[in-house]
């Protein structure tokens, strides 16, 4: 009898990252796995099909997944934590959007619009940037300022514009092609706009608000949600290259012009910087779940706890650059070789770490 071995889900998206990176988007394959697994629903409750994952088991997965490939973790990361939004939407609504099995949200955090209210719903007109995972969407949020049919603002309860993210379908909107950074380049994460597209009311929700299912921490922050997801995304990029940076040094041609103590140097620059990387990560970690063990057990989360979790998702971050940058120099020419699995993996880093939430630890 013939034996036959399963390949892993990592050692498939390694298979195709390059192939995904050429294409502009994940690979159809990989595609395919994100839905057998239900990684697009990983925050979605389970009476919609949701993956029933609670929020610890889903940032570890988050770092899994950008190990495998820096575009698909930011990808799914996107995608699902926009579809974390189905716990605010219309229930109809959301029974109608999530009966897709292939259902993936991509949307901005910009207010990129306006919509104009009338009697029988919205009229919009926008333009947001960088809506990852845009060229295999189903479904687009957008938020925009409201104002009345005369041009006047509607104020909220504070008095302030208000401003309110609305559900948009994929054949409702343009994608406009402008990813052209240099990393993380499969994400696809292209512009879109509308043109007096006209939708009703129960396409508009509110985040933390009007919480639908008391289930998969929707009442966890959206700041602290989005920095620790952001966060384990860097992380698992920075685990991927750490292990190439290893194998590149030992195979590198030169490396017989090296002195004992160079090597030596070398060596204590790499375990210095891992000891770093794995120290905050416990610490991350450690300080997540507590908050969400406080969630849990009393209902809210203490704003020292709150910020403490900021505190921890911006220092890993950076601690992944810096580690990044500082080893970077010891990988050899390959490593500044475009189409190597190094240079991606160095690219994509560096692109994440732009992320705005991100930027400064303080």
């Amino acid at each position: 009898m013939q034996n036959t071995i399963t390949q892993t889900w990592q050692e498939q998206v390694k298979k195709l990252a390059a192939q995904s990176e050429a294409m502009g988007k994940l690979h159809p394959e990989i595609l395919e796995l994100a839905y057998q697994e239900n990684w697009f629903k990983l925050f979605v409750p389970k009476v919609y099909g949701g993956a029933g994952k609670e929020l610890p088991e889903i940032l570890r997965l988050e770092e899994e997944l950008a190990e495998a490939d820096g575009s698909l973790g930011w990808t799914i990361t996107l995608c699902a934590g926009a579809a974390w939004f189905a716990g605010f939407l219309d229930k109809d609504l959301a029974t109608e959007i999530f009966t897709d099995r292939k259902v993936c949200f991509a949307g901005s955090g910009a207010v990129g619009g306006v919509a104009i209210k009338t009697d029988d719903g919205y009229t919009i007109n926008g333009h947001w940037k960088y809506a990852s995972g845009a060229l295999h969407a189903t479904i687009f949020t957008a938020n925009c300022l409201i104002k009345n049919e005369d041009g006047t603002d509607i104020l909220d309860e504070d008095g302030h514009p208000q401003i309110l993210s609305f559900i948009l379908r994929k054949h409702e909107i343009e994608i406009l092609a402008g990813w052209s950074y240099f990393g993380l380049i499969a994400t696809g994460s292209h512009a879109f706009e509308v043109k007096n597209l006209k939708v009703p009311f129960n396409r508009t929700f509110k985040i933390n608000n009007d919480i639908k299912f008391d289930e998969n921490g929707f009442d966890y922050p959206f700041l602290q949600l989005a920095e620790t997801t952001l966060a384990v995304n860097s992380l698992g990029m920075t685990n991927h290259f750490i292990r190439l940076v290893e194998e590149s040094f030992s195979s590198r041609s030169g490396l017989k012009r090296y002195s004992e103590s160079q090597i030596a140097y070398f060596n204590s620059e790499l375990r210095r910087n891992k000891s770093e990387v794995e120290g905050l990560r416990a610490i991350f970690y450690q300080t997540f779940d507590e908050s969400w063990k406080e969630l849990k057990t009393k209902g809210s989360i203490e704003e020292d706890k709150l910020k403490e979790v900021s505190l921890t998702s911006r220092k890993l971050a950076h601690a992944c650059r810096v580690a990044t940058d500082s080893l970077f120099p010891y990988c050899g020419l390959e490593a500044a070789k475009k189409e190597s699995e190094i240079n991606r993996v160095w690219r994509d880093i560096h692109t994440a770490s732009q992320h705005a939430l991100l930027t400064f630890i303080d």
